[in-house]
């Protein structure tokens, strides 16, 4: 997990420290499943995908360090309030 952290300070500029995005046009990373996150990944390599940065910056990692990224960012828990009405 130590590699995904030292991996996620390229993602912080605009998924922003810790995972939480200060971005509009970027999503909040932290708390998602590894699953989704390798997947979105992967998709950006191959380009099922489209996003002018991460296109580029996906083709760059290797498939551990996608399975560290993911891992990393899924390890932290979000919790979530239900807004009154």
């Amino acid at each position: 997990m130590a590699s995904g952290k030292a991996l996620s300070a390229q993602c912080s500029a605009c998924h922003g420290k810790n995972g939480l995005s200060k971005d509009p046009e970027a999503p909040n990373l932290a708390g998602l499943s590894a699953l989704y996150i390798e997947k979105s990944l992967v998709d950006y390599q191959k380009g099922a995908r489209h996003d002018r940065r991460m296109s580029i910056i996906a083709k760059g990692l290797t498939k551990p360090q996608i399975k560290d990224l993911a891992s990393w960012y899924a390890a932290f828990e979000v919790s979530v309030k239900v807004p009154e009405i």
